[in-house]
């Protein structure tokens, strides 16, 4: 018995094992942000809506199932349970022979991979509780098609559970039901015997197909497009084109279901005839599922230290997120949402002036094969901090609006409600986090500053932020275009508060505009004085002094650092005079990557997003 056991189940265990590890290992954070990115609430309402449409039951249980990677190990553990269950299922629907269990692997590779190839699609997919339908919807799949193998022709009972099946699954679980009716139709044509029930099962089940999604459409699901009420439960991955290539995993899958329902009748040997033979299959198999996992697994490096980053500016730990930026290889290139987020945390730490060139720049693309916005994927999060709430709460509602409401959203209408006074609205925001699981306290503990207002200036979080929050702040357009609007924002503004000021100082010198640079150059310094002047600002102000010569900068007390940097900037450039700017980078950057001189001169044309 225990030998049978092993014989058939070591080997897919020991795959669960190896899936759980690596997703706890290297795709915690990853996973904490899908959960963020998820709202699950427990009431009577939130399951009525989700039951409006076909296959809400599966995005109700979804998103309850992935709330609990808020502990990534817990998620994990809840996932590969049902990628087991799925595992067994799918052999008793195939009467897959014990020694096979290499093709277990298939349905769990396949399943997998619609979980870790998605990549900056989290941001964008509107089918919530992605994570646990697929394992769920395949898993009742298999269990339809299992019945329908082990139930008797007689009474015509394999006949009557096809369009019942169907009629009674597709409401809950969408295109898995239709996915298995179609298995059904095939195997219809091997199972049975007669040629009569061959022939009507096919006919039923094909019937069931069409017909089902077309009277739950006219009767029961009218808000869902009548385009797509064949695909429901199924995430669209869809911008201004069909992307294609990512529903591969369900072709595949369905493809396997249609091929083995063919094979349903093949009596397998005790042993096999060529054993030699047989074995290297099985381990070509394994092989094979193992590295196609891999190669199809999201491996981009930026999109995980953004996410790793959001994830360290929530939790206001700053060194965190300069770690992370850190953390890139030296052949990598960050984007510029890394950028922004870098020096926002500079910024927090009082240090951008002195330290925001000494980070690697770039504008890496955003490894998709669309077009990334920065207000999906952490726009958000910086207009809330640099004190644009009006852009943070207006793409908060809208982003809800198009892609479903999540975590994530909420707590930030909820953060800037309280900071635009707006108190009636904070409770109900603090209401719909009550609703949840891990949550709950998280709102409950804005509720002081509802009950008490004047709490708001004590706040170390929100205190900081309204320093960068303008009396007059009014909701213009940005066009999506975050650090764009920031930087103009910023630097066309100037402030007596010292933390503003600041800003409009920093922002003229990412602008490298030298008619802007200097009046806040001035104010900064009249500000702050007294005080050293950060090593960026004195950088800028002996660079544009020599470029222009319109400022008197003889009596500027500069570190000698500077001035040494500057001669050596410029002497090294005039010796490699011929050279074009990105033949220059690779001799400059060593000892100038940390300058201004190097970031006005050679780090040009980045493009944001």
């Amino acid at each position: 018995m225990i030998y049978r056991f092993l014989k058939t189940w070591l080997l897919p265990i020991v795959a669960l094992i190896a899936v759980g590890i690596a997703l706890v290992t290297y795709e915690s954070d990853y996973l904490f942000k899908v959960q963020e990115l998820n709202l699950f609430l427990y009431s009577k309402m939130f399951f009525e809506q989700q039951m409006v449409v076909s296959g809400g039951l599966l995005t109700w249980l979804g998103t309850y199932f992935t709330q609990y990677f808020y502990y990534p190990a817990l998620g994990t553990t809840l996932l590969c349970l049902w990628l087991g269950l799925m595992m067994w299922l799918f052999k008793h629907a195939f009467r897959i022979a014990d020694r096979y269990s290499a093709l277990l692997l298939v349905p769990l590779a396949l399943v997998v991979i619609t979980d870790v190839d998605l990549g900056y699609w989290i941001y964008y997919l509107k089918l919530r509780g992605h994570f646990f339908i697929a394992p769920m919807g395949f898993s009742w799949a298999f269990a339809m098609v299992w019945a329908y193998r082990v139930l008797p022709t007689k009474w015509w009972l394999r006949t009557i559970w096809l369009p019942i099946s169907v009629a009674l699954s597709y409401p809950f679980v969408g295109i898995y039901s239709l996915i298995a009716a179609l298995t059904m139709a095939v195997m219809a044509l091997v199972a049975n015997k007669s040629i009569g029930r061959k022939v009507i099962d096919a006919i039923v089940a094909v019937l069931s197909l069409v017909a089902v999604p077309l009277v739950c459409y006219r009767t029961i699901f009218s808000q869902t497009n009548i385009s797509d009420i064949w695909y429901t439960a199924l995430p669209l991955f869809r911008t201004d084109v069909n992307h294609m290539a990512y529903y591969t995993p369900w072709i595949a899958m369905t493809a396997l279901m249609l091929i083995l329902a063919l094979t349903i009748r093949i009596e397998v040997a005790e042993k096999p005839r060529k054993p030699l033979l047989f074995w290297a299959s099985q381990v070509a198999l394994v092989v094979l599922v193992a590295v196609g996992t891999w190669h199809f697994w999201y491996k981009d490096k930026n999109f995980h230290h953004e996410i790793v980053m959001s994830h360290c500016i929530d939790s206001k730990d700053w060194e965190g997120v300069l770690t992370e930026y850190r953390d890139m290889d030296a052949d990598e290139e960050p984007t510029r949402m890394m950028w922004m987020m870098k020096n926002l945390a500079l910024t927090r730490l009082g240090r951008a002036g002195d330290e925001m060139f000494r980070y690697k720049n770039g504008d890496a693309h955003s490894d998709a094969p669309f077009e990334v916005r920065l207000t999906q994927i952490g726009g958000k999060q910086i207009y809330y901090n640099y004190g644009q709430i009006n852009f943070c709460y207006r793409w908060c509602l809208e982003d809800g609006v198009e892609y479903g409401w999540r975590v994530d959203f909420i707590k930030y209408l909820l953060k800037c409600s309280i900071l635009n006074g707006e108190m009636e609205a904070a409770q109900k925001y603090i209401d719909i986090l009550k609703q949840t699981k891990y949550y709950a306290n998280y709102g409950e503990q804005f509720e002081v500053f509802v009950k008490n207002p004047k709490l708001v200036a004590k706040n170390s979080e929100f205190s900081t932020i309204r320093h960068y929050m303008k009396s007059n702040d009014v909701l213009t357009s940005d066009n999506t275009l975050v650090e764009i609007y920031l930087l103009n924002e910023f630097s066309n503004e100037d402030s007596n508060d010292p933390l503003y000021q600041e800003q409009t100082l920093l922002a003229a010198l990412q602008q490298k505009d030298i008619q802007m640079f200097w009046p806040r150059f001035f104010h900064y310094a009249q500000l702050h004085q007294g005080k050293r002047m950060p090593t960026h600002y004195q950088e800028a102000a002996y660079l544009y002094g020599h470029l222009e010569n319109q400022v008197d900068i003889s009596h500027m007390p500069f570190d000698e650092e500077v001035k040494a940097n500057y001669e050596g900037f410029m002497a090294l450039a005039q010796q490699n005079a011929g050279l074009t700017e990105e033949q220059l980078k690779p001799i400059m950057y060593p000892q100038y990557g940390g300058t201004f001189y190097y970031e006005y001169f050679l780090i040009r044309n980045q493009k944001s997003y």
